[in-house]
């Protein structure tokens, strides 16, 4: 079967900085999953994924703008840590340079930790790989037809169904 719209890809990846290390891999954990054509995934990756199919593989290389952006200088915010994704379990355990999750209306987003206070934390807004050139090198697992669930809701569902925080 191959990958169109509304279809769900799981897919292992390689992540790194142009002519650097590897900075993430899913190969020692389950796939990515995502729903086709719903954006759910970098439109770059979703269009070199386009009419794949399980088994295949391939390389993609992205400029800052296909990928998280380029970097705001003074993106700097103060947030109440109670804003910070899991934040029960980070209490006492926030450190600058630390990368944290902000719950936003439009979901969790990616941050770093610039400075601690006891009820704030300063972060640096940009995408921790904003302004990067990366490379992905992707390997498509398995292609399926999505559920009515899933296209109600315009994402997949893992193993054992919903999975919403």
């Amino acid at each position: 079967m191959q990958i169109t719209a509304d279809k769900v890809v799981s897919f292992h990846y390689r992540l790194s900085e142009t002519g650097g290390e590897l900075l993430e891999s899913s190969y020692d954990t389950e796939p990515t999953l995502y729903l086709h054509g719903h954006k759910g995934l970098l439109a770059a990756l979703e269009e070199a994924l386009e009419g794949k199919k399980a088994g295949d593989k391939t390389t993609i290389s992205l400029t800052p703008e296909q990928g998280y952006g380029v970097r705001q200088e003074g993106a700097v915010q103060r947030i109440p840590i109670k804003h910070l994704h899991g934040h029960e379990k980070l209490k006492n355990k926030l450190k600058p340079g630390m990368k944290v999750a902000v719950n936003t209306q439009h979901g969790p987003w990616d941050a770093i930790v610039l400075k601690v206070g006891k009820f704030n934390v300063d972060i640096d807004s940009n995408h921790p790989l904003a302004g990067k050139n990366l490379d992905f090198e992707l390997e498509v697992v398995e292609v399926r037809d999505a559920t009515a669930e899933e296209l109600a809701h315009g994402h997949a569902h893992g193993v054992g169904g919903h999975h919403h925080d």
